[in-house]
């Protein structure tokens, strides 16, 4: 390369820390990157697009599949606004178990994110802790759905079924576990000098830059802006519970990585307060329009056979306006319009995603830094590209 030439460089798709479909190209002086620009929209799947012609349940199915590393805080996001939409809200017992179910989902996918960060980076050895763990995550959530990845347990109106004494069983035994493999977690990176040199001081990311590039979740307050929608706008149950929001100090990705580290444990105190203090009662909501009827009673109500055979058939529908409603995801605020015509599938559906805006960020953030430091920064910011390009 000539003297004062810059060099152009692909950065992915193929490069683990790109995390399959994402390519950054990169405009090198020596090893200083200058330029960046990152390029999506190389799924298109049109999610949004689908979920128009499918009726309100179905759509479920699709939500699994945006962050398929948290898939119940999907769900969980999209049956609160289907939920606002139709003015119902779901019984205590399933508030509490949408919860538990979300924070599942929190902790498995910064389980998977802390053990990816890390082999991004060099460090092997976490990534076979964190996806061990995460498995026992996926035998509970397997226990009430009968699926691990993409469980589709949540419905409109409350759950496909109530959990079983095993799936509190498991729960259980994990809260018990997880705060000793946690601790192993500290012992090989927190204080590691090769991890500190590689994370501290490095993209860097003040609270106001963070608020005006439109960051939520772990990304914002790792700059030390402590905004959680758990907090801010408590749905489901969520100020019923004792939990922390963690902030950083100065925004760099160590701080990051603080942050998601202190929120496994609060989301593990927030599993223990739900399952320990979980309601009785029904887990669906008392309306003939939206829940199913027993197989109990199809089998001696024709009527209700016919209800039933409508529902599954059609789903909810008949409701008219326009309806946001976010959630904590594991990423940051994931939020779902809905707009309603009064048929059975959604007029309208828009989905805000935070990885998408996440990476909106990259070509402000890392320029300045060098080359090698691209794939901690890009890591550190969690994207998950399903919910990037829908």
């Amino acid at each position: 390369m000539a003297e004062g030439k810059l060099m152009t460089l692909n950065m992915g798709p193929h490069h683990p820390s790109t995390h399959g479909v994402l390519r950054i190209v990169l405009e090198l002086d020596g090893e200083i990157i200058v330029k960046a620009t990152p390029y999506v929209g190389q799924l298109h799947r049109g999610i949004e697009k689908i979920a128009e012609n499918m009726n309100y349940q179905q759509v479920i199915t699709l939500t699994d599949r945006l962050d398929y590393t948290a898939a119940s805080l999907n769900n969980f996001g999209y049956c609160l606004a289907v939920e606002k939409l139709l003015g119902i809200e779901v019984p205590k017992r399933a508030q509490y178990i949408r919860v538990i179910m979300g924070e599942l989902s929190r902790l498995a996918a910064h389980q998977i994110w802390v053990g990816t960060h890390a082999l991004d980076l060099g460090a092997m050895t976490l990534v076979f802790y964190g996806f061990r763990d995460r498995e026992m995550i996926y035998d509970i959530i397997e226990e009430a759905s009968g699926y691990r990845l993409t469980p589709t347990f949540l419905r409109v109106g409350g759950l496909a079924n109530d959990i079983t004494p095993d799936f509190i069983k498991g729960v259980r035994e994990f809260v018990k576990w997880f705060p000793t493999a946690l601790a192993g977690y500290h012992t090989l990176l927190t204080d590691n000098i090769i991890w500190r040199k590689r994370t501290m001081d490095i993209g860097t990311v003040s609270a106001e830059d963070a608020a005006n590039f439109g960051f939520t979740g772990p990304s914002l307050r790792g700059s030390g802006v402590p905004y959680d929608i758990r907090k801010a706008k408590p749905h489901s149950s969520y100020e019923d519970f004792d939990f922390q929001v963690p902030v950083g100090d100065k925004g760099d990705v160590y701080d990051r990585y603080l942050v998601r580290m202190e929120e496994m444990a609060q989301s593990l105190k927030i599993v223990d307060q739900a399952i320990e203090n979980l309601p009785e009662g029904p887990v669906n909501v008392d309306n003939p329009w939206v829940t199913n009827p027993s197989l109990d009673v199809v089998k001696d109500d024709i009527s209700a056979l016919i209800r039933r055979f409508k529902i599954q058939c059609e789903g909810p529908h008949d409701q008219k306006g326009e309806v946001y409603q976010s959630v904590e995801g594991s990423k940051g605020e994931l939020g779902f319009y809905i707009v309603g015509d009064g048929n059975e599938n959604p007029y309208r559906m828009k989905i805000r995603s935070p990885a998408f805006v996440l990476i909106s960020a990259l070509s402000k953030i890392l320029p300045g830094h060098f080359f090698s430091d691209a794939v901690g920064i890009v890591g550190s910011i969690d994207i998950v590209l399903g919910e990037v390009d829908r």
